[in-house]
């Protein structure tokens, strides 16, 4: 499976680059990923969640990095989940952000019929790629995962970035009503 993204954050290159080579900064905002462990200067092991409650792990080595500009990777050995990929950081037309551009390819275990599988139970790909490059941006732009107050649990039920609660309205504000 091929997948790519791209988003725009408001902060410099160097400062996304950096973000994302601090390989232990992924889990922050990639949902599925448990733990990323740097084990040297280039080599990392990765474990995420998958469907039905499992874990999928694997080596992976960065098999070209170029300052503030790009980072490619591929997993190495007997990986659970065969897979390369390759981050390119360019400046945006302001001039101030940074275009982030993910490509992705990997090996969905049981083929045809994981892909399937995987999508009825809510794991399509594409989608988890585009909604962590989202929750990437927010971490860089403004520290945290942003929540709405429209689904109190969020992730919890998935164990996955948690947020507080929505708050009902007091006596006070249901009787102000709206501002105008």
């Amino acid at each position: 499976m091929e997948l790519t993204a791209t988003t725009t954050i408001r902060k410099p290159v160097s400062e996304v680059f950096a973000f994302w080579r601090e390989l232990e900064n992924l889990p922050k905002f990639m949902a599925h990923l448990d733990e990323v462990r740097a084990t040297g200067d280039r080599t990392s092991h990765w474990v995420a969640s998958a469907p039905f409650g499992a874990n999928v792990e694997w080596d992976a080595e960065i098999v070209e990095v170029v300052l503030a500009e790009k980072i490619a990777w591929r997993s190495t050995g007997k990986a659970d989940v065969p897979n390369a990929g390759v981050v390119r950081f360019v400046l945006a037309p302001d001039g101030v952000s940074t275009e982030v551009h993910v490509g992705l390819v990997y090996d969905i275990p049981g083929g045809a019929i994981g892909k399937v599988v995987a999508k009825y139970f809510g794991e399509e790909p594409h989608q988890q790629l585009d909604d962590d490059l989202r929750r990437f941006k927010q971490v860089m732009e403004t520290g945290e995962v942003m929540r709405s107050d429209g689904a109190p649990w969020g992730k919890r039920a998935r164990k996955e970035f948690p947020q507080r609660p929505a708050q009902p309205l007091s006596d006070a504000e249901l009787e102000k009503g709206p501002e105008s």
